[in-house]
């Protein structure tokens, strides 16, 4: 399935993510989308192989090289898969070490995992200076205790499936019948026995939905789209797997959204404002108050003679960074503000300054948008 959509954009993760990171955000987006949890979506089936795609290219550092620096053109000609065209248990055995073979028919099969789960939170953009808590509030699927997970009416004993034999799978011949194939019984959907009689708790199923209330530590530096990991706290095994919910639980993932700001917006580790200044203050010079994400002001002098769109950073006043604690800049983009109404003095001052005004229209000045692309590229 050729892709049109950004690399990176579909694992949610940005050109600087480590190969961690990437791999992190692959296999929580492999395990929303997966077939198993979303039955006959076809669009999730659709989202599930994207993101394979994604990360087959991602994960390998030369074609992410050639990717970052020519896109989607840049791997034209290069090996790779269709998964278009592949199946998905074909998919997820192409990433065993991602899945612990637990999933789509992997051959070296370790202890039985459950699924992962994803929930979102949102903070402000000022709590990310000194990091926050949240209650976070979810569902899961837990093992059924009345029945502890057989799926069977407590007192009565599941039975031997009679299509497997106990066995949980069967043979079935492949194409033109030229070699077997070993899949699921279809009968006892793997498990190898069938319930006569099913707990009224959880109808059969050996698993019932419960809610799980968690406080979560979000830390300072965190930014939109990032993921916080709890492990354990997502679904036991499937009943076919490990009745008893035995082995390995899943993780909760928990997504970090951050409420846009009116005052800042955010790039990296800076923050970026627009301060508003008189024709007066930018042709004399003078010294505003320019609000910090503290909620407290900070001085700016602005020398004579400023032009609209001057950008001036204020060191440390930013974002700090999620791994070391160093702050960014605020950048301060200054904009000019022409009075829309003037009292008679005033007219009558500009006017008479009108009279003596003299602009040098040959001195060549770059765009805005320049100096500002200029300030934050650093060139």
């Amino acid at each position: 399935m050729p892709t049109t959509r950004c690399y990176y954009e579909v694992l949610s993760v940005e050109r600087t993510s480590s190969s961690t990171e990437i791999k992190t955000s692959y296999r929580r987006l492999a395990m929303k989308f997966h077939p198993d949890r979303n039955p006959g979506d076809s669009e999730a089936e659709a989202n599930f192989k994207e993101a394979a795609q994604a990360y087959e290219v991602l994960s390998d550092p030369e074609r992410r090289a050639r990717y970052d620096q020519h896109g989607h053109e840049g791997l034209r000609g290069t090996p790779g898969h269709d998964f278009g065209r592949m199946n998905v248990e074909d998919i997820f055995s192409m990433f065993n070490d991602i899945f612990g073979g637990g999933m789509g028919g992997g051959q070296q099969r370790r202890q039985p995992r459950g699924f992962d789960l994803e929930t979102e939170v949102e903070i402000e953009l000022e709590e990310i200076l000194e990091g926050t808590t949240r209650e976070v509030e979810f569902k899961r699927l837990d093992v059924c205790e009345p029945c502890e997970g057989s799926g069977a009416k407590p007192g009565t004993t599941p039975i031997t499936c009679p299509t497997c034999h106990g066995n949980g799978k069967v043979q079935r011949a492949g194409m033109g019948g030229m070699f077997q194939m070993v899949v699921p019984c279809p009968n006892c959907k793997g498990r190898g026995e069938l319930i006569t009689e099913k707990c009224g708790d959880c109808k059969g199923q050996g698993r019932v939905a419960v809610k799980r209330l968690l406080e979560v530590s979000i830390p300072a530096g965190i930014r939109e789209g990032q993921v916080i990991r709890i492990q354990g706290e997502g679904e036991p095994p499937r009943p076919e797997e490990q009745p008893d919910g035995s082995g390995t639980r899943g993780d909760l993932h928990v997504v970090i959204r951050v409420t846009p700001s009116d005052d800042f917006e955010r790039d990296g580790d800076d923050l970026v404002t627009v301060a508003p200044i008189a024709f007066a203050q930018a042709a004399l010079g003078a010294v505003i108050e320019i609000p910090t994400l503290e909620g407290e002001s900070t001085e700016l002098t602005i020398p004579a003679g400023t032009q609209h769109g001057a950008i001036h950073r204020l060191e440390g006043q930013g974002l700090p960074h999620l791994r070391g604690g160093v702050r960014g800049d605020l950048v301060v983009i200054l904009q000019l503000v022409v009075p829309k109404r003037l009292n008679e003095n005033q007219r009558e001052l500009l006017s008479k300054y009108a009279e003596t005004e003299q602009l040098d229209f040959d001195q060549k000045s770059s765009s805005l948008w320049s100096r500002i692309r200029e300030s934050f590229s650093g060139h």
